[in-house]
């Protein structure tokens, strides 16, 4: 499992790596079922702090995307989502407003949402 920690972005460290394993979720690089590296493990390989990554787990955990046994280790979960279309626009909604503010065309928003969804789905980053 590959993650990368950017200290000049603005979110939090557990957040940079619940949002890495999301990624690695959504384009298949990790499988439903397929085991997680312990928290022991990650915090090592990225050398943080165990409850850095404990709180990243427990919010995958949260959102339904992993399931975390105490003892045995944490796996990943069907992908199939219990959210509603509604419940999945708020972010789009959010993250569309602030491309549209930050003064980009709807071509090139266009361009970039393409980009990235193609990057999802074929597990490229």
């Amino acid at each position: 499992m590959h993650l990368v920690i950017d200290l000049k972005d603005r979110r939090p460290v557990y957040q940079q790596i619940a949002d890495g394993i999301r990624s690695l979720i959504a384009g298949g690089v990790l499988a439903e079922g397929q085991a997680l590296p312990s928290v022991r493990q990650v915090a090592s390989d990225l050398g943080v702090n165990l409850n850095t990554i404990a709180a990243a787990y427990r919010e995958l955990e949260t959102d339904g995307l992993i399931t975390v046994k105490h003892g045995s280790g944490a796996t990943v979960r069907s992908r199939t989502s219990n959210q509603s279309e509604g419940e999945l626009r708020v972010p789009l909604r959010t993250a569309l407003t602030r491309m549209v503010l930050s003064g980009l065309s709807r071509g090139e928003i266009l361009s970039m949402v393409h980009d990235e969804l193609r990057g999802l789905l074929t597990g490229a980053k």
